[in-house]
């Protein structure tokens, strides 16, 4: 019978506000006071089931809740033949709670379609070479699986066939389709909209980043803040209190109804569920724009940062050296780029250069081989490699020396005064160096460095303009490196050659001076720094365990998320107080128009009680439109 009760609860509401119109359609219509109080009686009791059911289980659990408040309320009008008053306070009441239920769901809308991208099945290769569908269940690490056009990609591995474009909003939250090739990494849940390819299953399941994203998105729905907690406390005491201040009432005034409707406006609904729609709203918003929000209490820390704190291989660098400089020399002069093209010697250099790059797969090489593009191809023999300094190859019979500037020391290269004022210059700016010398003449001199994130300069500005006052770099690189980075970006403090343990105590350092430190990261050396923050913030390409060590998470890696994660953090945060004002505010309200007025009555408190409850609710959806301005 409670099932049922409960399974119907909506349809109640409906016979309820039936009953509800025909007698107020026999009271005005028909004259008739009898068929009135016959209809509001039916309603009462009819609506009034599914309350006092709850309140019941409520009661058993040692709890006395918001619809202990109503029934008491309902009972009370009941006994004195106010059949009026208990018909509406129990359909305002229903109504509210089916308001708040349909709103509630749509703050988790956005959460819910994550589970729904989930895929189901998956086309596995056998023994001889077919495709079988099987449950994404079955399949296991190492299996080579089939994906084709429109279909969900079931497991995060690696294209080991085939090309195409795929859909990563629901990990990244990035809706340009980004082009998968052999050799790229695929994402279980995104969805290949054009091609065909072979991806070897790498994570499967809960392992999967999308399994871990589901994971930790309800992980952050169930976690309680302190003002949650808070409101938990203060509703076990407050609603006993609304109790015995309405019996008190009762006693000194042998006034029912005065009672009654104590009870009624004394009814915290909007206060208990303000904080939690804000809470699901700015989670939901966050994981539809790739940021993963890890709780309520992390939504509060993060909003109130002052000193934020970055690694800068990854963070704010995109840890893959490209050339910032190129310049030639000729005849003891420099002068910018490679030289000319129609520079027969310079041209046969730079495929030299490109021969003996091709050998290596240092970082700085492939910076370099990117830089020339498209060499004419050369026979490299000799080759000799100078540990910490570079490498000698002859090429085509000419003795090529490629390296730093104690490869050219020891092999004994002229430089001339402007060549080597030029190399001192970018050596002191903390940059590497590539000197390429074609039969002891230097030819060309490169500066080599991590390249800046596309738009990590103007992301910085952001987050000044919201509030944070300290923004401090810490890396393993040399002072003149870091140094060079600070000044492009105009960070307040930085500091170079700073092994883990390094990193850490100084983020112990600055939280003992009382400061609320975000560190944002992606490496295993940068997770004792991640976990000991106030919060820390992992990259979402970076390692598993700077993710799992970390409160937030910006999946895609796109650091212009990051100021939209703070400023939804804020808003979150503000949204909850808000909310919390709303509901105390009407409940002082009513209390006190109920004393200094005339006008208050059980009907009217009921529904600016569930009129708050709407408020807060809407107050909070507005975190789903929520957007960086």
């Amino acid at each position: 019978m409670q099932r049922f009760i409960f399974r119907h609860k909506n349809s109640l509401m409906v016979v309820n506000i039936v009953f509800i119109v025909i007698g107020f359609f026999s009271h005005w219509v028909l004259r008739n006071d009898t068929l009135f109080d016959i209809a509001m009686m039916i309603a009462s009791v009819v609506g009034v089931l599914p309350i006092a059911l709850q309140a019941y289980q409520a009661l058993r659990l040692k709890i006395v809740s918001i619809d202990v408040l109503v029934t008491v309320a309902v009972t009370g009008a009941f006994i004195i033949r106010n059949f009026e008053e208990s018909a509406i306070v129990i359909f305002l009441f229903l109504f509210g709670a089916f308001l708040e239920q349909r709103t509630l769901n749509k703050t988790r809308s956005a959460i819910k379609a994550l589970t729904e991208m989930a895929p189901e099945s998956a086309l596995r290769q056998t023994g001889d070479g077919e495709y079988e569908e099987v449950d994404v269940d079955e399949v296991e690490p190492g299996d080579i699986l089939l994906v084709k056009t429109g279909a969900k990609i079931p497991v995060d591995g690696t294209v080991i066939f085939g090309e195409g474009s795929v859909n990563e909003a629901g990990i990244t939250g990035e809706s340009v389709p980004v082009e998968k090739e052999e050799g790229l990494k695929v994402f279980a849940g995104t969805i290949l909209e054009n091609g065909t390819i072979r991806v070897r299953a790498d994570r499967v399941g809960e392992d999967t980043t999308f399994g871990k994203i589901i994971e930790l998105v309800e992980e952050a729905q169930d976690a309680k803040s302190e003002a949650e907690r808070f409101i938990d406390r203060f509703s076990r005491y407050y609603t006993p209190a609304v109790l015995l201040a309405a019996f008190v009432v009762y006693l000194i005034s042998r006034n029912v109804e005065l009672s009654i409707t104590i009870l009624v406006l004394g009814c915290p609904g909007a206060l208990v569920i303000g904080v939690p729609v804000s809470n699901v709203a700015g989670i939901g918003n966050g994981a539809r724009h790739g940021i993963l929000l890890k709780g309520s209490e992390v939504i509060h820390a993060f909003s109130r940062t002052d000193t934020m704190v970055f690694d800068k291989t990854g963070t704010l660098t995109q840890g893959n050296p490209a050339v910032a400089r190129s310049l030639h020399c000729r005849n003891g002069t420099v002068q910018p780029g490679l030289g000319p093209e129609e520079d027969l010697e310079l041209a046969s250099a730079r495929s030299y250069l490109a021969a003996v790059e091709a050998e290596s797969d240092h970082p700085l090489a492939r910076a370099v081989l990117r830089e020339l593009g498209e060499v004419p191809a050369r026979q490299v023999e000799n080759t000799r490699v100078v540990r910490g300094a570079g490498v000698v190859a002859s090429v085509d019979g000419r003795q090529v020396a490629v390296g730093n500037l104690a490869l050219m020391e020891k092999e004994e290269i002229a430089l001339s005064e402007e060549a080597a004022r030029s190399i001192g210059e970018l050596e002191r700016s903390g940059s590497s160096l590539v000197l390429t010398a074609v039969d002891g003449q230097l030819l060309f001199i490169m500066e080599v460095r991590d390249q800046i994130r596309p738009g990590v300069e103007e992301e910085l500005r952001r987050l000044k303009r919201l509030g944070v006052k300290n923004l401090v770099m810490l890396s393993g690189d040399n002072q003149g490196t870091v140094d060079v980075v600070a000044a492009e970006l105009g960070l307040t403090e930085v500091h170079g050659n700073m092994l883990p343990e390094d990193k850490s105590a100084f983020v112990k350092k600055l939280k003992e001076e009382g400061r609320t430190v975000t560190f944002v990261g992606d490496g295993i050396n940068d997770s004792p720094s991640l976990a000991l923050a106030d919060i820390g913030i992992a990259m979402g390409s970076g390692t598993d365990v700077a993710i799992e060590t970390s409160e937030v998470v910006l999946m895609n890696s796109d650091f212009r998320r990051l100021a939209h994660a703070l400023g939804l953090a804020k808003a979150t945060s503000r949204n909850m107080r808000q909310n919390i004002v709303i509901a105390l505010g009407v409940v002082l309200f009513l209390f006190f128009s109920l004393i200094l007025s005339d006008w208050m009555n059980m009907s009217i408190g009921m529904l600016m009680h569930e009129g708050s409850i709407l408020a807060v609710i809407l107050n909070g959806m507005r975190l789903l439109r929520f957007k960086k301005r």
